[in-house]
């Protein structure tokens, strides 16, 4: 079975390739790592809340009459003394907005930079397989996390570019169809979400580049990492389409309506890390041919000189 393994791998480069990143990926506790990013993804949800809630106050306050509309459609929705409550909450919320958005802030800074440095150090640990497995310098405790706040803003900005390029390819796309008088073929409408697909990849690929290239804490191969953040983003693609199977599936039941979006978030951030992580790991392992038995030349014998004492005898 080891020698088939063996042969195929020597006949398919890119087999071989995909064993040894397998191979690296384990070998660097990438599971840990996507364990880690997990967790303060699934963290960092209460301090967002927290944000958002103190944001929705923020607006309530200086807009009474949308507020009253607000409590009103509660109180007429919700059966029971339940508005009643929910109304109580909204009132809360609007009276302690300052202290929810400070502590979210501070929240939401924590598990942040938690989140970031766990992400930077797990793609520095896959990137060592293409730097001889020399760990970088630490740059001190208060400058890392300055860098990774640093970073941590500029993955934001590469999110909303992404989401730029997403929104105007696909209202450019819908404006050119309309435009052309094309906008009320029956096919049109599957072109127009084949070009919003592509202009979702075109936007998650700006962002995994960003996090390939550029959020190690050491230089790397920026044509590798192109490579694998075009894979990364297809995949991506792929992976919440399943996500959204899965959650249909999951929150069927009442208590999958409960705990079902949750338990889905983590099980998307888990794969995704991994996902992330491996393909950091293919693109840090370089592609070669595995080493292969060299041919035996022949060596001619060749015949030592004779002695000259014992030939001095023969000849006498």
């Amino acid at each position: 079975m080891r020698g088939t393994l063996k042969r195929y791998r020597q006949r398919y480069p890119w087999l071989d390739h995909l064993l040894r990143a397998a191979q690296s990926y384990s070998d660097r506790h990438g599971d840990h790592y996507a364990a880690a990013i997990t967790f303060f993804s699934v963290l960092s949800l209460v301090p967002m809340l927290m944000i958002a809630f103190a944001v929705a106050g923020f607006v309530l306050a200086g807009n009474p009459e949308l507020l009253r509309h607000l409590q009103d459609q509660i109180q007429t929705a919700v059966p029971g003394g339940l508005g009643a409550t929910l109304n109580q909450v909204i009132d809360g919320a609007i009276a302690s907005r300052q202290g929810v958005g400070i502590i979210g802030l501070l929240g939401a800074l924590y598990s942040g930079l938690g989140w970031m440095s766990n992400l930077r150090e797990a793609l520095t640990e896959q990137w060592r397989a293409s730097s001889g497995d020399q760990p970088p310098e630490s740059a001190g405790f208060l400058r890392t996390k300055m860098v990774d706040l640093l970073a941590l803003l500029g993955l934001g900005v590469a999110l909303v570019m992404s989401f730029a390029v997403t929104g105007a390819g696909t209202a450019f796309a819908g404006a050119v169809l309309n435009a052309a008088g094309f906008g009320l073929i029956p096919g049109a409408r599957l072109v127009l979400t084949a070009l919003a697909v592509a202009a979702s990849i075109l936007g998650m690929w700006l962002v995994f580049l960003w996090v390939i290239a550029r959020l190690p804490r050491q230089p790397v191969p920026l044509r590798r990492a192109m490579r694998a953040a075009w894979i990364a983003a297809i995949g991506f693609e792929l992976l919440k389409q399943a996500f959204a199977i899965y959650l249909d599936s999951v929150t069927a039941s009442p208590t999958g309506k409960l705990f079902g979006p949750v338990i889905g978030l983590m099980v998307f951030a888990y794969f995704v890390s991994r996902f992330l992580l491996f393909l950091t790991a293919w693109a840090a392992v370089v592609s070669q041919v595995p080493d292969q038995p060299a041919p035996q030349i022949p060596t001619q014998r060749r015949q030592a000189p004779a002695n000259p004492a014992v030939k001095g005898l023969m000849d006498a």
